[in-house]
């Protein structure tokens, strides 16, 4: 009984006593339950690379990449985390893909030409697209650099075609979220804006430079104009030619002049 005694003849735990116990364990588990969150967060997918594939051993591939079967990745090439590289699909020359890009089955991005190819990030290249290849310009000098730049977040369909720059002192780009559908073509040195939308086999020669959105909202303002008190034609072309936005485009020039 003597044990008995001694516990019961302990002073009892004040309630500031407890409530410190309490914080500190509180304070314990908390900092438990952020590193976890932390671990999982900086927890990727495996890089995974099927033994049909060849990769070059110089290729800097990043965290969470998925290569399939017969693929090949060359020397100079750099592919972002998470990229996903389809059953034969390909990376040549110079070429660097960001985070997150998709090469379907058939897909070839880059050349071995002088230059690069830069794509960036969460971007999706369709079966049999072709990708930041030499241009079909006859005035394309052979060992000159040539240059494509691609933004992010585009979706370019099935059998596309983009060609890189016809000399060194220009690039072909492509900006940021464009739908670009089955079978289109740009061809070198285009500079092509922000969320436009190609359909399906428009072909787009050298040079050509494209920004739909705002000549589609160009055309809106012009022709389209549903307010009430709207003012006749004459005025609401002299007012988007106002505009700097729609100044320059040539459809707002030529229509001002007409």
């Amino acid at each position: 009984m003597s044990w008995f005694l001694k516990l019961s003849t302990r002073k009892p735990f004040s309630t500031l006593q407890i409530s410190a116990s309490l914080f500190h364990q509180l304070r314990f588990f908390s900092r438990l339950e952020q590193e976890h969150s932390v671990q999982l967060s900086n927890t990727t997918k495996p890089t995974f690379i099927h033994p049909t594939s060849i990769i070059h051993p110089n290729a800097v591939i990043g965290e969470g990449v998925s290569v399939g079967p017969f693929c090949s990745v060359s020397s100079s090439a750099k592919l972002g985390d998470g990229c996903q590289l389809y059953p034969g699909s390909h990376v040549f020359g110079s070429t660097e893909l960001g985070d997150n890009c998709v090469l379907m089955t058939g897909a070839v991005v880059g050349d071995d030409y002088p230059g690069y190819t830069i794509i960036g990030n969460n971007n999706t290249i369709g079966y049999h697209s072709v990708v930041g290849v030499k241009c079909q310009d006859l005035k394309y000098k052979p060992g000159d650099e040539c240059f494509l730049e691609v933004g992010d977040n585009n979706d370019i369909r099935e059998h596309t075609s983009v060609h890189r720059s016809s000399k060194s002192t220009d690039k072909t780009v492509i900006g940021d979220s464009n739908f670009i559908m089955g079978s289109c073509h740009i061809a070198h040195d285009c500079k092509i804006g922000n969320n436009n939308i190609f359909a399906n086999n428009t072909l787009l020669a050298g040079h050509v430079e494209v920004e739909i959105r705002s000549l589609r909202a160009a055309y809106r303002k012009i022709f389209m104009c549903v307010d009430a008190n709207a003012v006749s034609f004459e005025e609401r072309l002299a007012e988007v030619t106002t505009v700097v936005e729609y100044a320059n485009l040539d459809t707002g020039v030529a229509l001002e002049a007409s």
